[in-house]
């Protein structure tokens, strides 16, 4: 497997992902700043210039829930999907998809209007809306986390890579929560060796 990415972004959750199964990989950094996903060689692989980008296999994807899933499911005796057709792997989709919709879409939005979008396109007043649209969603993170060690009951799962990533990027651009849990949960996810394993590849790829 060879995965694309970059330093900052949802390319650390596939790392993690990636760390976690324990497989072999190279990973491939795409400086974003100097532009080379806008390069030719970059968008044969994936025409929207974004990372993350994974090839297995001759197969091409592009979507990072969809790469973590797709890992995983490679791996079932990892554990980070549970068994197929099973009442589980239905609540991890579930939570899969109410993270991605729910809670990393405000922040993009947030992004968005920061910095990555053309200056003339950012409206400044999204802002304050998308950051009450995460306040929303965490506080529903949190009810569906409840007392659990993990949102999909006692087993870590990629709902809990995705999660716990996506809180990371709150953190990071300074964009709170309030429920108590969910801070416990990303100190307890931050423990994790793969999780320090995938940032010490990123700092690797950096050099």
């Amino acid at each position: 497997m060879k995965l694309y990415g970059f330093r900052n972004g949802r390319t650390l959750r596939v790392l993690w992902t990636l760390e976690e199964l324990g497989v072999a990989y190279e990973y491939v950094e795409v400086d974003l700043k100097r532009g080379e996903a806008r390069e030719p060689w970059f968008l044969n692989l994936n025409p929207a210039g974004k990372v993350p980008v994974l090839i297995d296999q001759g197969q091409t994807i592009t979507e990072s829930a969809a790469i973590c899933m797709h890992t995983a499911e490679q791996y079932p005796a990892s554990g980070l999907l549970p068994p197929a057709a099973t009442h589980r792997r239905t609540a991890c989709y579930e939570a899969i998809s109410f993270i991605i919709a729910e809670l990393d879409a405000p922040l993009w939005t947030i992004a968005k209007h920061r910095f990555a979008l053309p200056k003339e396109k950012r409206v400044t007043a999204v802002i304050d809306t998308a950051t009450w649209e995460f306040a929303v969603a965490a506080d529903l993170l949190a009810g569906r986390l409840g007392t659990s060690a993990f949102l999909c009951g006692d087993t870590f799962t990629v709902a809990d890579v995705l999660a716990g990533h996506t809180l990371l990027w709150a953190r990071s651009a300074r964009v709170t929560w309030a429920a108590q849990q969910l801070s416990a949960y990303l100190e307890r996810l931050e423990q994790r060796p793969a999780l320090l394993r995938a940032r010490e590849k990123i700092q690797d790829g950096m050099r």
